[in-house]
């Protein structure tokens, strides 16, 4: 006998004769047997198939306390059914995102933000234009490919004719102007 089948022994079930053990009118080991294993065909999974059954048993032994129920085992075998489908409609309202590494990285469809984002994206955005538009033209040429093409500080240096400090002064300028106008947005 499993763990799972000794637990569920309380002043409700009984040992019979031949041996099985009966909790409410259900026989455990037909039911972690025989209905188990039908379970286990329609989730595809062991581990899903002993919720499923968990569950399905704890409804029953809240059911039995308020009525009778005549059939056991195909009360049982009906409340089973129920959660699957149950398990399957909430399966369904999820998709998958795909893989971040994948082709598709960042997109996700059928997902549109709300309207509230969309407004404070095209606020920051804005601010931020503001600002990049208030730098001085070679330190806003630096920001550019550092921050937007992604070059390195010492192919931003070589590019354009600087000192590597030239370029580290023009990134960090840029930077705190940033963070300034992120504090007024903020506040």
């Amino acid at each position: 006998m499993s763990a799972s089948v000794s637990c569920l022994r309380t002043e409700t079930s009984s040992l019979r004769h031949d041996g099985r053990v009966v909790w409410h009118g259900v026989d455990l080991g037909w039911a972690y047997s025989e209905l188990l294993n039908g379970i286990q065909r329609s989730t595809g999974c062991l581990q899903r198939s002993y919720d499923v059954l968990h569950d399905a048993l704890v409804r029953m032994a809240l059911t039995r306390r308020e009525s009778s129920v005549p059939r056991p085992h195909a009360y049982l075998r009906t409340v089973v059914k129920n959660l699957l489908i149950d398990r399957y409609r909430d399966e369904a309202r999820w998709t998958e995102l795909p893989d971040a590494d994948g082709p598709d990285a960042g997109v996700v469809y059928g997902v549109a933000p709300s309207a509230e984002h969309m407004a404070d994206l095209n606020q920051r955005l804005r601010a931020l234009q503001i600002v990049v538009d208030c730098l001085p033209p070679r330190c806003r040429e630096v920001f550019w490919l550092f921050c937007v093409e992604g070059d390195t500080q010492a192919e931003i240096a070589a590019r354009l004719g600087i000192s590597l400090k030239r370029v580290e002064r023009h990134v960090a300028r840029a930077m705190i102007d940033i963070r300034a106008a992120r504090r007024e947005i903020a506040a």
